[in-house]
Parts: structure tokens; sequence; C-alpha cells
């Protein structure tokens, strides 16, 4: 009877298995309550992440806006101290001598009437006195002992302003040609010979032939005409031509409208102007500037086309002539 009660224990230790193993599909314990609580645990941790980002967040906004007023506080106080030292250099030639012994201030001299004058000029410098009923102003080109305070009484941006009026009139009155009509007397004629012969006015009389212009033909190699689109591609009055044509032997001809001249002009003169001597860059903007000025300037308003040609391989046209120098 021993090998019963051995089958009895058996059993007894296999229902206790059995109980273990189903106590592993009860919700509340084993696998499925193991991933519910690491599903937990994982939302919490991303909520509080979550909650120290935007905190974060909050917290560099806010030092954003104070850098910002600070910034905006500086510039304030900056463009105050700007105009606290304009001021005190408009009115340091005028403030009194410090004793009985010491000169004005600035090398200016305090006279009676309360107006400060220039000082005296040195001898030696080439200078002279002025004539009567002229101001004897002088200014730091006028002599060497003058400091910025002296030109306080002559702003700099209005004798700026002059000259480029100056300029303006003397381009509009060449390219009218009132400069060179027959009732102006004798007397005008070097003035009017001088504002012609000057590069400025001439280069200003080409940009309004050019802005005349409805269409110019332009006949060049295709590297050269890739050279002068890529100059004048960023001037805001310059627009590609709709199409470029090709010809033989490497050559293209395409249509510019004024405006796109008068960058191309602009560009070139530019270019010509800071480019180095004996490199490419200057050889192009030469050749190309005068090429173009030359068919400008033989303008006669009678509805002939403008032809530009960059080829010496390609015959003259009647009435070409060669570019000037």
């Amino acid at each position: 009877m021993g090998w019963k009660e051995a089958f009895d224990g058996a059993m007894k230790e296999l229902d206790a298995i059995r109980q273990q193993l189903a106590r592993l599909d009860d919700p509340t314990v084993g696998l499925i309550a193991l991933h519910g609580d690491v599903t937990q645990n994982r939302l919490k941790i991303l909520e509080q992440l979550q909650a120290g980002v935007t905190g974060l967040r909050e917290e560099n906004r806010e030092v954003r806006r104070r850098q910002d007023r600070m910034i905006s506080d500086l510039n304030e106080t900056r463009g105050e101290l700007r105009q606290l030292l304009d001021l005190l250099d408009v009115l340091r030639p005028f403030a009194p001598p410090e004793g009985p012994g010491d000169t004005p201030c600035e090398g200016t001299q305090t006279h009676p009437e309360g107006t400060a004058q220039p000082p005296e000029p040195e001898a030696g410098h080439g200078s002279s006195a002025g004539a009567e009923g002229q101001p004897s102003v002088s200014t730091d080109t006028d002599s060497q002992g003058g400091t910025m305070e002296n030109t306080g009484h002559q702003p700099q941006p209005a004798a700026a302003d002059d000259q480029d009026l100056a300029l303006k009139r003397a381009i509009e009155a060449t390219y009218q040609g009132t400069a060179t009509s027959a009732g102006q007397p004798s007397a005008a004629t070097p003035q009017a010979s001088a504002d012609a012969q000057d590069p400025q006015v001439a280069h200003g009389v080409l940009l309004l032939k050019a802005a005349g212009v409805a269409s110019a033909e332009l006949i060049a190699h295709r590297d050269t005409w890739e050279w002068l689109a890529a100059l004048a591609v960023d001037h805001s009055h310059f627009r590609t031509p709709p199409s470029v044509e090709d010809i033989k032997e490497g050559r293209v001809q395409t249509v510019l409208s004024g405006r796109s001249l008068i960058a191309l002009l602009i560009e070139l003169w530019n270019t010509r102007s800071t480019a180095t001597p004996l490199q490419g860059d200057y050889a192009l903007a030469m050749t190309a500037y005068n090429r173009i000025a030359a068919k400008l300037t033989g303008l006669t308003g009678q509805g002939q086309t403008i032809r530009i040609v960059l080829d010496d391989g390609l015959p003259q046209e009647p009435g070409d002539s060669p570019a000037p120098h």
C-alpha cells in the first residue's frame, strides 16, 4: 500500500503547482500586473518630464524678454550719449576760458560778441588772410591745426547734398545740351567744357541716355555674356532677358532693356574703378563699358537700332566707330 501513499503525495504536489500557475492569470498579480505597473510609471515619468520642460521654456522666455529689454535700454542709453557728445562738440567752442592765463579750448578765440572764431592760420602753411567782406571760416582741410570740433558750424551732410545737387545740374545741363548752346556767353564755355570732360558727368549722361532706350541688341561670346549677367544680376534694375539665342562659333545674341542697360553700366563703372589693373575683370569691364558708351554717345534719336558688339572679328556696320578710351 506504500505506492498509493506516494501517488497521493505526488497528486497533491501537482495540485499545488497548478494553483501557483493559475495565479499568473490573475490581473492583480503576475506579468499582467507588472505590465500595468510599468505603463503607469512610464506615464508618470512623462508627465513629470513634460512639466519640467514647460517650466524651463517659460524661464527661457522670461530670460529672453529681459535680454531684449536690456538691449533696448542700452540702445536708448547709447543714443542719448551720442546726442550729448554731439551737443558737447557744438557747445565746446563757445565755452569761456578757465582762467586769465588760459587760452580758449580747442584752438578757438572768444570775442566780446560771444561768437567763437577759428584760429588764425599759422605762418608757413601757405594760407593767407581773407579779403574784406569774406568770412574767415576754416575747416579741417583749410588748416593743419583744425580739429573735428571746428567743423561743427558746417555739417558734412549738407556739403554732400550740395555736391550731389551740383553734379545733378551739371549732368542735366550736359545731357540737354544747354552747356554748349549758342545763347550762352563765351565765358561759360570753359566751365561747360570742364563739365563735359568730368568722368562723373559723362557717366551720368550715359545713364540718362540709357534710360531713354527701349531695347538694345547685344552680341558677345557666351562666356562674356555669362560674366556680364553675373556682374549685374544683383542690381535692382537688372532684368534677365527672356531669351538668349545661340549663333555661330559660340556667340550669343540677346536684347537688353534700357533699365537693364542702366544696371549694367553702373556695375561696369564700379568694377573698372575697383578692379586691379592688368586683370581680367578690369579688361572686360573697361571694354564693355566703352563699347556701350560709344553706341549711346552716337544716338541721334531717329529710331535706329542700338547694336552692341563685343567681337572684333565681326565686320563693323556702317556708322560704327571704335570705342573711346
